[in-house]
């Protein structure tokens, strides 16, 4: 189970300060429920042990920051303690999942109807190397299969990728060699192929390796490139466009209909009639991310956790460089756990789909607890002369 949970969320993406994996558990028990849920509490546990979970998954960690104790008389110790002896494990996937595909962004940028989305912030595609080989042209089929058995050669959804050309190599073999070809002392010419293919930089030992094992040569002739970096298909946040152009109002509306009602619901920053077709998305905290969101071109912001300054100064900078009356982008803040709630319908789906292909089956359930803390709200009265 924590490893289809690893491949779609994967440990290495996660950010340095953070906390996920599997909190609490056997990585070898048996699986048959598992409860999604944002936020690992009190009352989330008790969901999970009242309906008979082996796991639960949250997006929040419990132990985000290092601590002395998981005693008991501790909130968080006495949920571990719980936890364990109920026999439910906790996993946590959070700036992993974040920007995952199918994870937290996405699910946000889906529950608000938008389509053609790219991240708003790409994370930079894994590390490559070229490996470039020169090797006899009846041996540049073998030499292929093995560097592709060895994880070289992998282009999206295409394997065993790889491309050649011909050419003669010619090279004399010293006293002391052991050639595969040629004799020692002796000049010799040999039609090569010279072969290219790429692989992840983590798998270079192994790649070598393997390439040195096919390879008929004594001693291989052959280049390890380190290629430039390029933008992922992954990355903070998404950036699309609606179906339909609305005006800010409407928009507001109908996200507050697509996520969970909190007592914060849905506020949002600029004119009411304003055109709003590209949008930007960030599941949770978002206002560190507002150049970013200018540099998209997006209308509008859809984000959580917005506080006062950084949302005031962003709007007066929209307003003080708009050219057309366009004050870009508006806001429309969410409660931060209404943000990331619809994470969990796609998580629950994603990890029925993974098990079905391995030939298994779980039951999952998504907790409808609203583990937002804030519990009311209280209207503004009329405004009283001498206020704003």
């Amino acid at each position: 189970m924590t490893r289809l949970l690893e491949q779609r969320y994967p440990p290495s993406t996660a950010e340095s300060w953070d906390a996920v994996g599997l909190v609490t558990g056997d990585p070898d028990q048996e699986v048959r429920r598992v409860l999604l849920a944002v936020d690992p509490v009190a009352d989330v546990v008790e969901e999970a042990v009242a309906w008979g979970a082996d796991l639960v998954v949250t997006h929040h960690p419990l132990l985000l920051r290092p601590v002395h104790s998981i005693a008991a008389t501790t909130f968080k110790g006495a949920l571990l303690h719980r936890l364990v002896r109920s026999g439910v494990a906790l996993y946590t996937a959070h700036t992993n999942a974040d920007a995952a595909t199918g994870g937290v962004a996405d699910a946000l940028a889906a529950a608000v109807g938008l389509v053609d989305t790219v991240p708003l912030q790409a994370a930079p595609a894994e590390a490559l190397d070229k490996h470039v080989v020169f090797v006899p042209a009846d041996d540049a089929g073998t030499l292929v299969d093995a560097l592709a058995a060895a994880g070289a050669g992998a282009v999206g959804r295409y394997a065993r990728c790889a491309w050649s050309t011909t050419g003669e190599g010619t090279f004399t073999p010293l006293d002391g060699a052991t050639p595969a070809v040629g004799t020692v002392g002796e000049a010799s010419h040999v039609v090569e192929a010279r072969v290219e293919m790429v692989a992840p930089r983590r798998l270079r030992a192994a790649v070598v390796a393997a390439m040195r094992t096919a390879h008929p040569y004594e001693e291989p002739a052959f280049d390890v490139l380190e290629l430039a970096s390029w933008p992922g298909a992954t990355g903070i946040g998404r950036v699309g466009r609606l179906p339909e152009p609305t005006t800010l109002a409407r928009f507001a509306a109908a996200v507050a209909a697509a996520v969970p009602a909190t007592a914060q619901g849905v506020r949002f920053a600029g004119d009411p009639d304003g055109h709003v077709e590209r949008v930007a998305v960030v599941g949770g905290s978002g206002d560190s991310l507002f150049d970013a969101v200018r540099a998209s071109g997006a209308d509008a912001y859809v984000t959580a956790d917005l506080r006062h300054h950084p949302a005031s100064e962003l709007r007066e900078r929209a307003q003080f460089e708009a050219r057309d009356g366009r004050s870009r982008p508006f806001l429309v803040d969410l409660a931060h756990f209404a943000s990331e709630w619809p994470w969990l319908a796609h998580a629950a789906r994603d990890l029925k789909a993974d098990l079905a292909a391995a030939g298994t089956t779980v039951e999952t359930r998504v907790s409808t607890l609203s583990t937002d803390p804030w519990t009311g709200r209280v209207a503004a009265p009329a405004t009283p002369e001498g206020h704003p």
